[in-house]
């Protein structure tokens, strides 16, 4: 197994070196019929509203962009502007809400199948186009913003911001710091000792992960991540299902340690998060004063009440074994890990309910081009433990809270995940009521009408 993680990680080198071309090339690289937009002025007439917060829609209503925000939600007529660039677009009493936030991704590795990352006829060109097609994919089933937390996001976010990759909005960790032996390190035994001249690992050089022992070396490797644009900083704290030498039960660093990524991302006004499914490994995290936990399937009821009482965040995911699971081979290691952290995930949600714990929602798909199509499906998933309401509003406003955190580093400054005066354009028509139906996410290509990001329309089947 240890030898398929490192031919993924040589392909994914291709792909990073594909990087460094010059942007002329990933200019070409979303489809030619999906322009990246101006901002323009756009009356959304007769929508019915949910808002990212409340519990019902509102009346049949109007709604002004200019520029790239909400300049006005009457139920009366509005007054445009007197421009004829204005767009008008009739909803018909379908339903405007916020575009959707997933609060955990991976933009590298999400949505390329293992086989195609490690192909022979692999290149640098085809493997990062494959990445971008994905990213605009990722936008046209209404995910106008996301959360990466591993990977080498900094390049692909900078080619969506300027506009040469059509995309959603980044908020990018950089490298999963990590202990040796633990989440992050991709090397392999044969590559032991370390010693302080040893090369970087394909996985280090290119930022998947960042092998980092004590409390010198955290330091560096966060401030690292930081001088590279992360916008929180992300540290594995327990072990995982996909890495090899990192049994599921083990915690992964020391209160020292992660105190000292906790203080350097502080110097930033920034925070931590950290990868952990078990009691010991979230609660050393919280002690330490890390802000967020990923995953968190395994914790027990004192860990919820702790993760409450120091209002702590949890980034959860509906990790359950059916046909959404991450592709891993039947009887392999990581395939048992996966199967005991399913077993985790019913009792996971209803602590967090019970607790009322800050709760995020995100995919954490995997090698999987059918997971990631599945995005929606699987936020629609969460109606098992919440309300329709509720699951809007996690992926809304609430996951909109959590990219909130990462303060004066946060990317976009603006107000997300909410319909109201003054907040940024990120918008999804959707043709029929979600609150009623919330499988109507699930078919986000027949049933978005209109998708829009930053005041941009990218996707119009109303014109």
């Amino acid at each position: 197994m240890q030898l398929r993680y490192r031919i993924i990680l040589g392909a994914l080198m291709l792909t990073l070196v594909g990087l460094i071309v010059p942007m002329g090339f990933a200019q070409s690289q979303s489809p030619a019929d999906v322009p990246n937009q101006k901002p323009i002025n756009t009356l959304f007439e007769n929508v019915r509203i949910f808002d990212g917060i409340s519990d019902q829609l509102s009346a049949s209503s109007n709604v002004l962009i200019v520029g790239n925000k909400i300049q006005a939600i009457s139920t009366s007529t509005i007054s445009t502007p007197a421009d004829s660039s204005l767009t008008r677009i009739n909803g018909k009493g379908r339903v405007l809400m916020p575009g959707l936030i997933d609060a955990h991704v991976h933009m590298f590795m999400g949505a390329i199948p293992q086989e195609k990352l490690f192909a022979p006829d692999a290149t640098p060109q085809t493997l990062f186009q494959d990445v971008s097609v994905s990213a605009t994919e990722m936008l046209l089933r209404g995910f106008t913003s996301v959360r990466d937390v591993a990977g080498p996001a900094f390049d692909l976010k900078k080619a969506i911001d300027s506009g040469k990759v059509v995309g959603p909005r980044i908020w990018p960790s950089g490298a999963m710091i990590s202990q040796t032996s633990g989440h992050g390190d991709f090397r392999s035994t044969k590559d032991l000792p370390a010693t302080p001249s040893s090369p970087l690992s394909p996985a280090e050089k290119y930022g998947v992960g960042a092998v980092a022992d004590g409390v010198p070396e955290v330091l560096r490797r966060t401030r690292e991540q930081l001088m590279k644009g992360a916008s929180q900083i992300k540290l594995a704290a327990g072990g995982g299902v996909a890495s090899a030498y990192d049994p599921i039960d083990v915690s992964q660093y020391t209160e020292a340690e992660f105190k000292a990524a906790v203080d350097a991302a502080a110097n930033w006004n920034t925070y931590v998060t950290v990868h952990a499914y078990t009691p010991t490994a979230i609660q050393i995290a919280i002690r330490a004063g890390v802000k967020c936990i990923e995953h968190g399937q395994l914790m027990d009821e004192e860990t919820a009440q702790l993760m409450a009482k120091e209002s702590t965040w949890l980034s959860i995911q509906p990790f359950l074994d059916d046909e959404d699971r991450n592709p891993y081979p039947e009887g392999s290691e990581s395939r048992a890990k996966q199967l005991l952290v399913s077993q985790g995930t019913d009792l996971a949600f209803k602590l967090a309910k019970k607790y009322k714990l800050k709760t995020a929602w995100g995919t954490d798909n995997l090698y999987s081009p059918k997971g990631a199509a599945r995005q929606g499906a699987k936020l629609a998933k969460l109606v098992r433990w919440y309300t329709p309401a509720e699951v809007l509003r996690m992926a809304t406003s609430v996951n909109a809270e959590l990219l909130a955190l990462s303060g004066p580093r946060n990317p976009y400054p603006g107000k997300l995940g909410v319909i109201e005066n003054g907040a940024l354009a990120d918008l999804v028509l959707v043709d029929g009521n979600p609150l009623d139906n919330i499988k109507l996410i699930e078919d986000p290509a027949k049933n978005f009408v209109v998708v829009m990001k930053d005041g941009k329309i990218y996707k119009n089947l109303l014109s």
